[in-house]
């Protein structure tokens, strides 16, 4: 079934920022371009809120990050990441997202979830079927829930285009495809 969209449709997009920088870094080696995937998952449509939900350390690194998703226009929801005695480590944010995004729901004609974290299927049926709400996800396909993408709407794999869901580093060559993925038309 072809998938809809439209200019009038208005769309919410909730980006589990943890989810696709550990992705990004895990098959590719480098980072995710949030401003390519924002406009990809949004296209012509009406953007209503755009959301990054963020960990932040004692150290402050991210900081320059979080300044670079403002200003695309991307509002930043932080957590401390919380150190357990033994020195475990948790930064969560699954439920925020999820309490957000039904928050958020009857303002909006579309979701579009950035992640691939099989934790969310549950918000995706709750979404559709009691809201009547578009549900959207675009993440990296490798790394994904398989029954993430069965109950969305429509999934955007970034493995297909990493070249423009990738920063590319500068002194490295271009993205390729994840190794063991054979290249498009052999």
């Amino acid at each position: 079934m072809a998938v809809i969209k439209h200019s009038h449709q208005r769309v919410g997009v909730f980006i589990d920022t943890q989810n696709i920088y550990h992705s990004a870094r895990n098959l590719y080696q480098s980072r995710a371009n949030f401003e390519n995937i924002l406009k990809e998952t949004v296209g012509d449509r009406a953007l209503i809120r755009a959301l990054a939900y963020v960990i932040t350390t004692e150290s402050g690194d991210e900081k320059n990050f979080f300044e670079a998703l403002e200003k695309l226009g991307i509002e930043i929801k932080t957590k401390d990441l919380q150190i357990f005695f033994g020195g475990a480590k948790k930064a969560d944010w699954d439920v925020g997202l999820a309490v957000d995004a039904i928050s958020l729901a009857p303002k909006l004609d579309v979701i579009v979830l950035v992640s691939g974290d099989g934790d969310f299927v549950p918000l995706v049926q709750f979404l559709r079927l009691n809201m009547g709400i578009r549900v959207e996800v675009a993440s990296f396909g490798k790394s994904t829930s398989g029954k993430l993408k069965e109950e969305a709407d429509d999934f955007v794999d970034l493995c297909e285009h990493p070249e423009k869901y990738l920063i590319r580093q500068r002194g490295t060559a271009p993205h390729k495809k994840p190794v063991g993925q054979k290249p498009v038309g052999n």
